[in-house]
């Protein structure tokens, strides 16, 4: 079989989102089934634009266009007739849209585009079941994500196990392939250090889906304990209990594991998620997570096994008074990382993703 040409689009490139085109890179990059062009935006304020390169796989071909994060009708456009450009000049066998912004320019741009293409889509997170809009506007990306799936057929790619409910209901098409990490490389830089101190973490953006007062009221009420936040936010003001240390941001990706190498406990306080990889990243490194019971967190964490689902500040309290024990540290750490490798291993999963790309084209033409 030919050489798959593989176009994957991406708006949302912060975060979890950019640890998962990390990876995703390495993987495609070295597979000679397949020939990877990501286009993308590097709005975020997450990521330095510079790395990008750096970090992606350098078999992986790059293009930058401007897509926004908001709804903005004039840029929307430019950005549906720059992509349906590229697209004709790329001619791909396989376009991969991430996130709910470029699944509708995706979409709209690839209509019609004169090839035989095979189009997939994953939201990492609707948009609908954020916490931080109003009713209206959850109806409205509601509707939109029902109008797109039939506008333009495609494989919908759920990142989670909940996601994939949730898009059953929207999509007749719907596969499962987990989001995951490079598990074999996080667990060499594994370490394990005895300190005095009993360090609680997060990583990830300051911002209203990761709930930093919840974060900041849990330490007030213990100022025993030491708290880190890996990142930085526009509600860094929220965060002022002075026994919270922001790193800010890194400059290399490796510079967020050695934050997380030095924690003892993960604490993730989402109001809502897709499936997120900070929560891997820790549990691989055998860290004990203490998370929000919250869909995309409760698709990982396994209540009493690899830490603890908490609803409340004093389940949050509570499960923290438990993992002061070092040995339950241990186990559930170890529960964790056991788990992460055989459900949440980025190199099979990616490589199940392009062994799916491959199958269905085949099939099909």
């Amino acid at each position: 079989m030919k050489k798959i040409i593989v176009v994957h689009v991406v708006e949302s490139l912060g975060g979890g989102v950019y640890s998962y085109f990390c990876d995703l890179t390495q993987i495609f990059g070295q597979d000679s089934r397949v020939q990877t062009t990501i286009i993308y935006s590097d709005k975020r304020s997450e990521i330095i634009p510079s790395n990008v390169r750096k970090e992606f796989h350098e078999n992986i071909k790059l293009e930058l266009i401007d897509m926004q994060e908001k709804i903005d009708p004039v840029s929307d456009w430019k950005s549906i007739l720059k992509l349906r450009q590229l697209f004709k000049k790329i001619k791909p066998d396989v376009i991969h849209l991430h996130s709910s912004k470029a699944g509708v320019l995706g979409k709209i741009a690839s209509k019609k585009i004169g090839a035989r293409v095979l189009l997939y889509y994953t939201a990492h997170g609707y948009s609908f079941l954020r916490k931080d809009i109003s009713k209206f506007q959850k109806f409205i990306f509601y509707a939109i994500e029902k109008l797109m799936a039939s506008y333009n057929e495609c494989t919908t790619i759920a990142c989670g196990d909940t996601e994939m409910f949730y898009a059953q209901k929207l999509h007749r098409n719907v596969k499962l392939i987990r989001n995951g990490v490079k598990y074999e490389e996080i667990v060499k830089n594994k370490k394990r250090k005895i300190k005095k101190t009993l360090t609680i973490g997060i990583l990830g953006r300051i911002s209203y889906a990761r709930n930093p007062k919840f974060f900041n009221d849990i330490a007030i009420k213990l100022p025993e304990i030491q708290f880190k936040w890996i990142g930085d936010g526009n509600l860094r003001e929220h965060i002022n209990s002075k026994n919270i240390d922001i790193t800010g941001w890194f400059m290399e990706r490796k510079d967020g594991l050695d934050n997380l190498n030095a924690i003892d406990i993960y604490l993730q306080t989402s109001l809502w998620e897709g499936l997120p990889i900070a929560v891997l990243e820790a549990m691989a490194l055998e860290k004990p997570v203490i998370a929000t019971n919250v869909i995309g967190n409760k698709d990982i964490v396994v209540d009493g096994k690899t830490g603890f689902l908490i609803n409340n500040i004093t389940q949050a309290l509570n499960a923290i008074e438990k993992l002061k024990c070092q040995k339950l540290r241990n186990e559930m750490g170890k529960n964790g990382s056991l788990r992460v490798e055989k459900y949440f291993n980025s190199t099979k999963n990616f490589q199940s993703l392009i062994n799916l790309y491959l199958e269905e084209y085949s099939n099909k033409y």
